[in-house]
C-alpha cells in the first residue's frame, strides 16, 4: 500500500498494541521499534529504538483504561520523538479519552478535554487522527489540524452486508444526544428513525420516559458513540421490547465496558452488540452476543492520506 516506507514509521503504546499491527499490516509494513516500560515508581519510561530524524511519525495509542496511564505514555511518546528530531508527529487517537468533560456542566466544574487538548498539543504533536469524538466540536480545542473519522459505514454495512436490514427495519438512537449521529445511519440505510426520550436522575442512572417512532413489530438498531456502564443501551433495549420491537441490535464505535456492563449486556433483550476494536477488549469481557469489525482499514487509509497529504474525505468514496 505505501510506496515510500523509508521516510514514515509508525509507533505504538501499549494501550492497544493489535491494532496498531493490523494497521501495519493493512499499510504493507511494520510498527518501528519503541520500548515503553515502568520505573519501580510507576514513572513511564520511553526510549525509540531506530532513528526518527526528519520522518513522518504515527504514533497509535487510544487513550483508554488506564486512561491516565495511556494518556502519559502518549505525551511521553510524542515528546520523546520531537526531542529526537522527528519531522512531522501526528497522534493517532482511536479513542479519545475525557472527551466527555467538554463543557461546565456545573459551576467550578473542569472542562477536561480542552485540557488534554492542551496537553498533547504542547507534548508536540503537528496533527490529531481520531474517531468519532463523543462531541464534534473537541476538533475545535485544538490549535493543530484534527482529522476526526467515522466508524458509522462500517458499522452500518455489517448490518446491510448479513442481510439484517429489511422493510421492517428502524435506527434508535438511545437519547437525544446522539439523535444526529442515529439519523445519519437511518439516511445511509434508507430507514425509518425512532428516538428514546429519557432522563438521568444522576450520573450512570437512566430512567426511559417515552419513545417517539413506531417500533412496533419493527427490527431496532440502537446507534451510539460509546458503550460505557450500558445502562442507557439495555434501559433502552427494555422499553423497545416492551413497546413490541421484535429483534433488538445495538452498535457502537468504542466499547468502553466498565463497571456492570458485560453482565448488563448479557442480561439484556439485545440480540447482537456490534462494536468497533478503538479499545482493546480483554478476553474475559467477550460474551457470545458480542461482534468486533476492525478500524484498522480506516485508519491505514487516513494515515496514508494524511502522508501523502491527500483529502481525508476520500476514504469514503
Amino acid at each position: 500500500m505505501m510506496t515510500h516506507v523509508n521516510e514514515i514509521q509508525l509507533f505504538s503504546g501499549n494501550s492497544n498494541r493489535p491494532l496498531a499491527e493490523a494497521i501495519a499490516r493493512k499499510l504493507n509494513t511494520e510498527l518501528s521499534s519503541i520500548e515503553v516500560t515502568t520505573f519501580s515508581d510507576g514513572e513511564i519510561n520511553v526510549h525509540i529504538n531506530e532513528t526518527v530524524r526528519g520522518r513522518d511519525l504515527f504514533i497509535i495509542q487510544s487513550t483508554s483504561d488506564p486512561v491516565n496511564n495511556n494518556l502519559m505514555e502518549l505525551l511521553i511518546m510524542i515528546d520523546a520523538a520531537k526531542r529526537a528530531s522527528a519531522g512531522r508527529i501526528t497522534a493517532v487517537i482511536p479513542y479519545f479519552g475525557y472527551a466527555r468533560q467538554d463543557r461546565k456542566a456545573r459551576s467550578r466544574d473542569p472542562i477536561t478535554a480542552k485540557l488534554v487538548a492542551d496537553l498533547i498539543t504542547s507534548a508536540g504533536a503537528d496533527r490529531i487522527l481520531t474517531m468519532d469524538l463523543h462531541a464534534a466540536q473537541i476538533q475545535g480545542f485544538f490549535n493543530i489540524p484534527v482529522d476526526h473519522l467515522l466508524g458509522g459505514p462500517t458499522l452500518y454495512n455489517y448490518f446491510k452486508e448479513n442481510g439484517i436490514v429489511d422493510e421492517d427495519f428502524v435506527v434508535v438512537s438511545p437519547d437525544i444526544g446522539s439523535v444526529n449521529r442515529a439519523r445519519k445511519v437511518a439516511t445511509k440505510l434508507n430507514v425509518p428513525l425512532a428516538i428514546i426520550d429519557k432522563r438521568r436522575p444522576k450520573a450512570n442512572v437512566m430512567e426511559v420516559m417515552n419513545i417517539i417512532g413506531d417500533v412496533e413489530g419493527k427490527k431496532c438498531l440502537m446507534v451510539d458513540d460509546m458503550i460505557d456502564t450500558a445502562g442507557t443501551i439495555v434501559q433502552g433495549a427494555i422499553a423497545l421490547k416492551e413497546h413490541g420491537a421484535s429483534e433488538i441490535y445495538a452498535c457502537c464505535t468504542h466499547a468502553v465496558l466498565s463497571g456492570p456492563a458485560v453482565e448488563r449486556l448479557e442480561n439484556s433483550p439485545i440480540k447482537q452488540v456490534v462494536m468497533l476494536d478503538t479499545i482493546q477488549m480483554p478476553e474475559e469481557k467477550r460474551i457470545a452476543k458480542m461482534v468486533t469489525l476492525s478500524a484498522a482499514d480506516i485508519f491505514a487509509a487516513a494515515i496514508q492520506n494524511v502522508y501523502l497529504d491527500q483529502p481525508i474525505s476520500k476514504i469514503y468514496d
